[in-house]
Formats: structure tokens, C-alpha cells, sequence
């Protein structure tokens, strides 16, 4: 997943890495869409804030590449052997729920480990039993299109990237009070109403390149995470690949 592509821009220039993503979806048990939306989102921010990913950390080279390049997402299913093997890879597994996800540290565009790169893509349309309640007021809330249909692979990378992108809109005191408390958020599909008023708001937006589902600078999630508090200056962007 990337978003705001921009023809010449010096990213395209970078090596190209991507942020893998395994969600575990066994024939009998597979876990609910909110679950692993929600599972998703809290990976990506676990791995953003591990000690390995920054500093002299062990993954902290490839996530430098990572965000200094396009920031792609992709997210893959496992069940069985599958799913012990991707286990046994270097990451971190996030639990919400039914959901189980596993994140990996970037890896080269065309260099995926074997064991990551013959899962499938495909397999991810997941449901939820029934409709989630409305988050909590003042939860941090991620926010998906409500005009999309989106696969619930295609979505999580999106949410993750808007907690990506939520976590980065924020100032380091409030960011580190939200790790401590457990990245405590929560995962929906607002009304048509509701999600124009997001879009007007001063929230940050993730716009979708158009490789797979959806067209290119479709605007398919946001991060309403400021309800936490104090946020970094207005220059952060609100969008970013």
C-alpha cells in the first residue's frame, strides 16, 4: 500500500522496501474483520516504537529505508504450517481478540523471504459476526471509507498506515503516554455523513496509489487520534506514501 504517489518524486529514487503483514486465518476459526483490522493497526505502531526499529536497533536500518522510500504495506494470510513457519521468521505477533498478526521488519520490494513470499495475497475477506459498536468518546479512532469495498487485507494495510500516520501526527510526550497505555483504538466505518465531516477536519488522510482495488488518490482512511491530546506542529503532513 502506498499513497499520494507524485510523479518524480525523489522517494521513487531510494531502494523500495516494504512492511510485510501475516494475519493468521485458519479454515474453521477464522478471526473477525474488526479484530484483525484493529490486530493490524496495533502491529505496525508495536513495530514502529520496538527498540530494534530505531537507534542502533537490530531492524532499525530497514525501517529507515522503509520510510524514506515509498511506504508500502502488504498484508498476507497464513493457517497451519504456514502460520508456524511466519512465526518462526523475526517479528512481532499483536493478539486483539479473534485476530492474530504478525509483523515483519521491512524487506527489500523483491526480496521477500521464502516463507513470507508463497503466501497468498488472496483468502482475506473476512467477516464480522455482527456490527461493532461506535467506539468509546474519546478513543482514538481509525476510520475507513464507508464508499470503498475493500478486501479486509486491502483495509488492513490502510488502517495501518493511518496509525502510522496518527502515531507521527503526534508530540513525543503524548506518543510515548499512548505505548504505555497499550495503543489503546479502535477500528470503524463511519456514515457517509460522519466521513465528510472527518475529511474536513484537520486529521491526517491516507490516499491510496490505485496499485490494487481502489483508484489512484482515493482518500481511504483517517486518523482521528488528537482526541489523546498535544499533536506536533501544523507542518507535519496530514498525508504521506
Amino acid at each position: 500500500m502506498v499513497t499520494g504517489v507524485q510523479p518524480g518524486d525523489p522517494r521513487d529514487l531510494a531502494p523500495q522496501y516494504v512492511l510485510p503483514l501475516v494475519v493468521r486465518v485458519e479454515r474453521a476459526t477464522p478471526p473477525a474483520r474488526t479484530d484483525a483490522l484493529e490486530a493490524a493497526a496495533l502491529a505496525v505502531l508495536t513495530l514502529l516504537t520496538d527498540p530494534r526499529s530505531y537507534g542502533e536497533g537490530d531492524w532499525a536500518g530497514p525501517v529507515t529505508a522503509w520510510t524514506d522510500a515509498r511506504i508500502r504495506k502488504v498484508v498476507r494470510r497464513a493457517r497451519g504450517a504456514e502460520w508456524r513457519r511466519a512465526e518462526a521468521l523475526d517479528g512481532i505477533t499483536v493478539i486483539r481478540g479473534s485476530a492474530e498478526v504478525r509483523v515483519f521488519p521491512p524487506v527489500p520490494l523483491d526480496g521477500w523471504p521464502r516463507d513470507l513470499a508463497r503466501l497468498q495475497v488472496a483468502g482475506t475477506d473476512l467477516t464480522d459476526p455482527q456490527p461493532p459498536p461506535p467506539p468509546p468518546p474519546g478513543l482514538p479512532a481509525l476510520w475507513l471509507n464507508p464508499d470503498l469495498e475493500m478486501t479486509a487485507g486491502k483495509a488492513m494495510a490502510q488502517v495501518g498506515h493511518a496509525a502510522q500516520l496518527g502515531l507521527s501526527a503526534l508530540d513525543q510526550p503524548t506518543a510515548d503516554r499512548w505505548r504505555a497505555d497499550g495503543f489503546p483504538l479502535a477500528v470503524r466505518t463511519p456514515t457517509a455523513r460522519h466521513w465528510a465531516e472527518l475529511l474536513r477536519r484537520d486529521l491526517p488522510v491516507v490516499r491510496d496509489a490505485g496499485f490494487t482495488e481502489v483508484a489512484p488518490g482515493t482518500c481511504t482512511a483517517v486518523a482521528e487520534i488528537l482526541t489523546l491530546g498535544g499533536r506536533r506542529p501544523p507542518s507535519t503532513p496530514a498525508t504521506e506514501d
